[in-house]
């Protein structure tokens, strides 16, 4: 019994410099994936959060919710069709898309925080002009053939984040949590892919890290072996290469435009460890893939 006592010490002890490192500042982190569905995991999301909160780190949680707009569409007998892994989004689908992610998804993580201890509140893009948005145009290179321009509805990307109403509620001891729905200066709204917004939310509030909780285990090399840390140039070699494929691009990609807009690290977590964002902060090893500025500066 002593024994896993002074283990709990050390560990605590072995946590303090990070700490005091994270004290005051800003982490951004997107949620998503198998950490959403599972209760256990859920519930282990919401206390990591909140112990964040005490120790006095200011997290900014931005999730997203596929598989729940997936399940509610069909429900609704709406056929989704994805072109590019991206959903086309017509009117009727955004409406859906819309009403999931705001009014159910969004609520029931700040309900979760809450329960726990918290004191969260739900934004989307449009509340204080939060994200602003336009169209996404996706355009496919065909080596000496003409593009091909996909036409994917109401997807967007963003064009800026209007941080004051993040900072205020940080300042008054608020969790924001935030539905990645954009707005264009017409008042369209758009459907944003969450790892985009985590990433220009970070960005924008100067954050000292920005996490990406996905269902890998992180960035893995040729012989599947996880990669624990990557600087820019490294990360851009292992896409042109053709180490990395598929979903991986995009979020290694989301981290290196935050890091290189000034966040200190960003972090591609297996969202099915339990306090994976415990382990990957406060302890020397971590779990996950990190993406730095420069290697010189790990």
């Amino acid at each position: 019994m002593m024994g896993r006592e002074h283990a709990k010490a050390r560990l605590l002890l072995e946590a303090l410099p990070y700490i005091r490192k994270f004290f005051g500042k800003t982490v951004v982190i997107k949620y998503g994936g198998h950490a959403m569905v599972d209760e256990e995991l859920q519930k282990s999301f919401a206390l990591n959060i909140i112990l964040l909160k005490y120790i006095g780190i200011n997290p900014v949680i931005v999730h997203g919710g596929g598989p729940q707009i997936g399940h509610m569409l069909k429900q609704l007998g709406i056929v989704s069709e994805f072109k590019q892994g991206l959903r086309v989004t017509d009117d009727a689908t955004m409406d859906v898309v819309e009403m999931v992610l705001v009014g159910k998804v969004n609520k029931n993580i700040v309900n979760l925080l809450n329960l726990n201890g918290g004191s969260a509140v739900g934004l989307s893009g449009k509340d204080g002009h939060l994200i602003a948005a336009r169209k996404l145009e996706m355009v496919i290179e065909k080596g000496d053939a003409p593009p091909e321009i996909i036409d994917l509805g109401k997807v967007g990307e963003v064009t800026g984040i209007n941080t004051t109403l993040i900072t205020t509620l940080l300042g008054q001891g608020f969790i924001p949590v935030i539905a990645p729905v954009g707005v264009d200066e017409n008042g369209a709204t758009y459907n944003i892919n969450a790892d985009t917004v985590a990433g220009a939310v970070a960005s924008a509030l100067g954050a000292k890290r920005l996490v990406l909780l996905t269902d890998v285990a992180g960035v893995l090399d040729k012989d599947r072996t996880l990669i624990s840390s990557l600087d820019i140039r490294e990360a851009s070699q292992a896409i042109t290469t053709g180490m990395l494929t598929g979903g991986m691009i995009p979020k290694v990609q989301c981290c290196m435009e935050a890091v290189d807009a000034g966040v200190e690290k960003a972090h591609i977590l297996d969202g099915r460890v339990e306090n994976c964002i415990m382990l990957e902060f406060f302890t020397n090893s971590g779990i996950g893939t990190e993406i730095v500025c420069k290697r010189c500066e790990l």
